[in-house]
C-alpha cells in the first residue's frame, strides 16, 4: 500500500512541477516575449533547475506547444458558429468585430509579443487558421461571386488582423464601437 501512495504522489509532484513550468514560460512569453525569455529565465520563474525543464520539454517546440496549449484553453478564440447562426450578414460582421476585437483587447500583451516572435511558426497555425476560417463565414451570404467574392473576404480577412485593431484602437485612437463601425465600413465599401 505504501508503494503505490509514493508511486502516486511522485507522479503528482511530477505534474505541479511541470505545471509550474509552463505558467512560468506563459507569464514570461506574456511579458517578454517568446524570443526573449530563455530555459534560465523559465527555471528561475518556475523555482526549479534547468536541466528539470528539459527533462519535461526536450526541446523549445514542445515547450512552446504546452504554453499555446494551455493559453489558448485560458483564452478561447472567439465562436464562429455562433456568428454563423447571424442570418444578416452586416450585423454578423458587426457581431464578429466586437467579439473579435474585445479578444484582442484581452490578449493583446501575448499577442503582441507571439506575433512579433513566432507569427510564421508552426505553433502559431490554429490563430491563423482560425482568421482564415472566419473570413469565409464573414464573406458568405453578402451575394457576392468569384472575384468579388475573393475581394470581399481579403478586405474582411483585413479587419480581422490584430495589426488592423491595433492600428485602429491603439494608434489611431478609437474606441472599441468605432474600430467597429470603420473596419465593418472598409470592409463592404
Amino acid at each position: 500500500m505504501s508503494r503505490t501512495y509514493e508511486l502516486k504522489r511522485r507522479a503528482e509532484q511530477r505534474d505541479e512541477t511541470r505545471q509550474r513550468i509552463v505558467d512560468a514560460a506563459v507569464e514570461l512569453h506574456r511579458t517578454l516575449g517568446p524570443a526573449a525569455t530563455t530555459i534560465s529565465d523559465i527555471a528561475d520563474r518556475a523555482g526549479v533547475g534547468r536541466v528539470t525543464v528539459y527533462r519535461h520539454f526536450p526541446d523549445e517546440a514542445a515547450l512552446l506547444q504546452a504554453c499555446s496549449g494551455q493559453y489558448n484553453a485560458e483564452h478561447p478564440f472567439p465562436d464562429q458558429e455562433h456568428w454563423q447562426a447571424i442570418s444578416d450578414p452586416e450585423q454578423r460582421l458587426k457581431t464578429a468585430l466586437s467579439e473579435t476585437y474585445a479578444y484582442f483587447a484581452a490578449t493583446e500583451d501575448m499577442l503582441s509579443h507571439a506575433i512579433r516572435d513566432k507569427g510564421d511558426e508552426p505553433v502559431m497555425a490554429p490563430f491563423h487558421e482560425h482568421w482564415q476560417r472566419a473570413a469565409e463565414t464573414l464573406s458568405a451570404g453578402w451575394g457576392a461571386r468569384g472575384a468579388q467574392r475573393a475581394k470581399l473576404r481579403a478586405a474582411i480577412a483585413l479587419t480581422l488582423s490584430f495589426h488592423t485593431w491595433r492600428t485602429l484602437v491603439r494608434e489611431q485612437g478609437l474606441d472599441p464601437e468605432e474600430a467597429v463601425d470603420v473596419a465593418a465600413r472598409l470592409a463592404v465599401s
